[in-house]
């Protein structure tokens, strides 16, 4: 399964959220340096759709704000 991400990075709390066009907007506390705001983004959306993090893959836009998200 493959989704579009917004990524929201240097937030108060991790969080979830919908947005009305079907993209999931991810709140992350991690700046986005060096990679540790797409490490977050991958454990935060492993905890929301309960699965390992092994199985969440960022397919495109790993240095945007917009991603796409792929979970097997």
């Amino acid at each position: 399964m493959r989704l579009r991400i917004i990524v929201k990075p240097n937030a108060r709390k991790n969080a979830v959220e919908a947005n009305d066009d079907g993209t999931l907007i991810v709140h992350v506390s991690e700046p986005p340096r060096e990679g540790r705001a797409n490490r977050k983004v991958i454990e935060v959306l492993a905890e929301h759709f309960r699965k390992p993090k092994r199985h969440i893959a960022i397919v495109s836009g790993t240095r945007g704000k917009q991603k796409i998200i792929e979970i097997v």
